[in-house]
């Protein structure tokens, strides 16, 4: 397939894009970095954008089996300020109206678009188990997801295939939530971010990157779809597993109210949480490398 990847230099998207090369596929990666991602790696067409404008950046869409939209600030990344969300919601929001915007255009469009989400759409809750059907929760997360599906979704009207990717805790060593985790642990000081009770949606990176390329050769999956393992966990499960994957004590809690106070709002992503399941995945026959937490960190702490 000829595929173009917003957000391809990311910690998701840079590994899905040697992983799409792997396959045969054509990417076209649409990138700020892009001297950056021509010197990384040269067998990769990359071309300039910067997700607020259209310009000649717009053409490679024209030849495009499917487009992986996976552009948008970090979420995690600083306190949630006005300023910060408003980034957060351009970064997102409105690179999907323009990604959509230039697709409508187009004479022969994509067949596919996968654009990014988060299980942030169903908000926080209680140990019910979320699928894909659950409806949208409430707080700033779950209406800046719905506001982002929204815009993806408006290239249905095109008869294009859309999937949104409703994404859980990524696990791997080299970004996401993980390292940030670990540090506390290698110095006997780990524990939960309390109450512990709170569960935890996750998948391996692994499987993240499986499931974009299960999705893009079975067409008739559509609409959202969980991008979690069948395992949810609590809190305090996750930490108790990584504790003995590293041979760690996992004994001194993080008091919700301390993140709460360095954070604000973000504070309350992290004390917070959703029991999801990837109905469609499993349902769809997509089979997990990793399903169960246990393995999945093993593998992960055993690299290098």
């Amino acid at each position: 397939m000829q595929i173009v990847v917003t957000g391809g230099t990311g910690f998701i998207g840079r590994p899905l894009c040697t992983a799409l090369c792997q396959e045969g596929h054509r990417v076209t990666l649409l990138t700020r970095r892009i001297e950056t991602q021509r010197s990384c790696d040269p067998t990769i067409t990359a071309i300039e954008w910067n997700g607020r404008k259209g310009g000649t950046w717009e053409h490679c869409l024209e030849n495009a089996d499917a487009v992986i939209h996976l552009a948008g600030a970090p979420i995690a990344d600083g306190r949630w300020t006005d300023a910060r969300k408003q980034l957060l919601i351009e970064s997102r929001v409105l690179s999907t109206r323009l990604l959509v915007e230039a697709i409508s255009r187009r004479s022969s469009k994509p067949r596919t678009l996968i654009s990014a989400s988060g299980i942030g759409y169903y908000g926080a809750s209680d140990d019910r188990v979320l699928d894909e059907g659950a409806v949208r929760g409430q707080g700033f997360l779950a209406d800046l997801c719905l506001a982002w599906e929204a815009e993806a979704l408006r290239a249905v009207e095109m008869g294009v295939r859309v999937v949104m990717l409703r994404t859980g805790m990524v696990l791997e060593q080299d970004g996401g939530a993980l390292p940030k985790m670990l540090l506390p642990f290698r110095f006997f000081a780990g524990g939960p971010i309390m109450p512990g009770t709170q569960w935890v949606s996750w998948i391996h990176r692994r499987d993240h990157i499986g499931l974009i390329q299960w999705l893009l050769t079975n067409p008739n999956v559509s609409g959202p779809v969980n991008a979690v393992a069948p395992e949810a966990v609590t809190m305090n499960r996750f930490c108790e597993v990584l504790g003995q994957v590293l041979h760690r004590p996992s004994w001194l809690p993080v008091p919700g109210f301390a993140l709460q106070a360095a954070l604000g709002e973000l504070g309350t992503l992290m004390t917070t949480g959703q029991r999801v399941t990837p109905s469609k995945a499993l349902s769809g026959g997509y089979g997990f490398h990793y399903p169960t937490l246990e393995p999945a960190l093993r593998t992960i702490m055993t690299k290098g």
